[in-house]
């Protein structure tokens, strides 16, 4: 969706079209270069913003759509967040066909007021202001304005223009205006650059881009954000709520989230109580924290709130008691109050969760996290995962593993980083036994060890989803054209880094091709290369990024019909790169094939001008997990 929302928006004092007379944005007049491979055409977004005071910001926003079809009609849709902090003053919008005709103007009625708490496992005072023009013509313009007031200065709006990938934009500008005197940090990435600025009784900050062209995706890059033209916008002194705080430093910003949160992990008599006879008899910290933990994820459980400030500010530990539930913030600060109680220290940490997206820029200190999780400082620090109901005590996955977090200290904010898994804890280990008929058919029975963010996919599967799921996952996992399933068993091993035993039995239906005397068969059943051929690129643009490292050892034996020998063998295979390694050999005594194969993959960032090495390497390794071998009747 083209979310008008907290990271888009913009500003006052924009004269727009919709009320000076009808727009002309005739589709024939876009250049070539700004429709190919897109699917929505930004041709004109002015944002201003205008902050007046400490808790005074106007922001109106005005743009102009051009959607060529219907993905670019999914990611027209106008959705507005409102709550106490923000208002949303007025909407207005009209739709042209491709000529620039008025087709219509949005009415009123036709936005929908939607709250999205309704299924039991989301709070929140935040509602939305969603509309679409549903028009199957293709390719048609929507423009829209949008006015709305924001009643703090913490969550200043960004820019970023191209907000979709298949989005390119003809021309887009960006004002932020202040009080003279006032302090505004920003950051400007991509070809944003840094601003005009003018002062005239106030101060005017201004950003222009014309001419983007959609992004083409690449192959192990770094995120969008850093790759695209975008403004970043951070409070330095600000005022939230009846709140205060400096956002200039990671230690100010830091310690603003301590001070709305402190004195809020205060637990009622009876889980004191609780506390104490959980760790009687518990010798160590470790011991302790692993039983109270234990009992967190036996006894409540996760639901979103986004309530008060901003959804900043947690539930205090006696509510959290007495309903057994809470958010990510509830649940950190209720497990510290735990910890507490035992006489252990520990902190919340903000974070900016999810798989792939990671980053912020530590020499920019901004408030874009969007979760807590608990950490416990030692020797051996330990990190806790509070909404989760299944992973071991001290576990993070790849959800909040390997980046910067931010702990709130009562000194203020400490930028720290949450541990990265190696190569060893990260590993894939399959024993394949096989025996093959005369007809190519093929009978497998494979024991496979995962551990580490190897096992997560596989983990979260055993815990959200049913049997049948499980096993449809399991089946888009494997590269055979036609088998069935006989058994799909999975055990967990209880662990530090978690392990996964998966007992998997296949009757594969000519999986080897017969041609008279001969069989050909692919000795790597399980495990082929799903990448792909990844092809040179010499105009990349994006560094190499592995994002974590691991391992895969594969160890195959297929027992072959009496009479066949090795009539050609697929030559050993051995990749030594800066991205990794991998070896695969194939060998036959008697009636037996041994194939095993080895993968390690690194982690790190690799230059844009070593991609073409690296495509070679996963090139290489794709075609031979391919590579056959031929067998003859004696």
């Amino acid at each position: 969706m083209y979310k008008i929302m907290s990271s888009l928006a913009a500003a006052l004092l924009c004269c727009t079209r919709l009320m000076a007379g009808d727009p002309v944005y005739p589709v024939k007049a876009i250049p070539d270069s700004m429709r190919e491979n897109a699917h929505l055409v930004k041709r004109f977004e002015e944002i201003v913003q205008t902050i007046s005071g400490p808790k005074e910001v106007n922001v109106v926003t005005h743009y102009v759509l051009t959607v060529l079809d219907e993905e670019g009609a999914e990611a027209s849709t106008l959705v507005e967040s409102y709550n106490k902090q923000v208002d949303v003053r007025s909407i207005s919008g009209a739709l042209y066909d491709a000529d620039g005709k008025l087709v219509k103007r949005l009415k009123q009625s036709d936005i929908k007021d939607l709250s999205v708490d309704g299924d039991g496992s989301l709070m929140t005072d935040t509602r939305y202001k969603v509309h679409r023009f549903y028009h199957n013509i293709y390719p048609y313009t929507v423009e829209y304005e949008v006015e709305e007031r924001v009643n703090n200065t913490y969550h200043l709006r960004s820019w970023m223009p191209q907000v979709i990938k298949e989005c390119t934009v003809e021309l887009s500008r960006f004002v932020v205006e202040t009080p003279v005197g006032y302090k505004l940090r920003y950051l400007a990435s991509g070809a944003a650059g840094e601003p005009k600025v003018a002062e005239k009784g106030k101060v005017a900050y201004s950003w222009e881009v014309k001419n983007i062209p959609a992004f083409t995706g690449e192959p192990y890059s770094r995120e969008f954000v850093e790759l695209s033209a975008n403004v970043l916008l951070s409070p330095s002194v600000f005022k939230f709520d009846d709140y205060e705080g400096n956002g200039t430093t990671w230690e100010g910003l830091g310690k603003f989230g301590y001070t709305i949160n402190a004195g809020r992990d205060e637990l009622p008599d009876n889980i004191k109580q609780k506390v104490q006879e959980l760790t009687a008899g518990q010798s160590s910290k470790a011991q302790k924290i692993q039983v109270l933990y234990k009992w967190l994820q036996q006894n409540y459980r996760y639901i979103s709130i986004q309530l008060g400030i901003g959804g900043l500010q947690t539930f205090d530990a006696k509510t959290v008691a007495a309903k057994g539930y809470g958010d990510c913030k509830a649940l950190s600060n209720y497990m510290m109050a735990l910890l507490k109680e035992a006489g252990i220290k520990s902190y919340c940490a903000w974070v900016k969760a999810g798989e792939g997206e990671k980053y912020i820029n530590e020499q920019f200190p901004d408030d874009d996290f969007n979760h807590v999780i608990l950490c416990v400082p030692d020797k051996d620090t330990t990190w806790l995962e509070c909404t989760s109901n299944t992973l071991p005590a001290g576990y993070l996955s790849g959800f909040t593993s390997d980046r910067a977090v931010l702990l709130l200290t009562e000194e203020g904010g400490k930028l720290v980083h949450t541990p990265a898994l190696g190569m060893k804890d990260n590993r894939q280990v399959r024993t394949v036994n096989a025996v093959m008929q005369d007809n190519g058919n093929l009978k497998v029975s494979a024991v496979t060890m995962r551990s580490g963010e190897e096992q997560e996919t596989l983990h979260e599967a055993l815990h959200v989803y049913s049997k049948d799921k499980q096993l449809e996952m399991m089946r888009k996992s494997l590269d055979l054209s036609s088998y069935d399933v006989g058994k799909f068993d999975c055990r967990e091993l209880p662990a530090l880094i978690p392990e996964i035993e998966e007992q998997l039995d296949l009757n594969c239906n000519a999986y080897a091709t017969v041609t008279g005397k001969r069989i050909f068969i692919v000795p790597n059943i399980l495990n082929r290369s799903r990448v792909g051929k990844l092809e040179p690129d010499s105009n990349r643009i994006s560094d190499v990024v592995l994002k974590f490292a691991f391992e895969h050892v594969d160890s195959v034996s297929i027992t072959v019909p009496e009479g066949y020998k090795a009539e050609a063998m697929p030559a050993p295979v051995a990749l030594q790169t800066k991205f990794g390694s991998y070896s695969a050999t194939a060998a036959m005594k008697g009636n037996t094939i041994t194939y095993i194969r080895k993968l390690q993959r690194k982690a790190g960032i690799f230059p844009a001008a070593e991609y073409n090495e690296f495509a070679k390497f996963y090139t290489a390794i794709y075609r031979a997990d391919r590579n056959r071998m031929v067998l003859v009747k004696e």
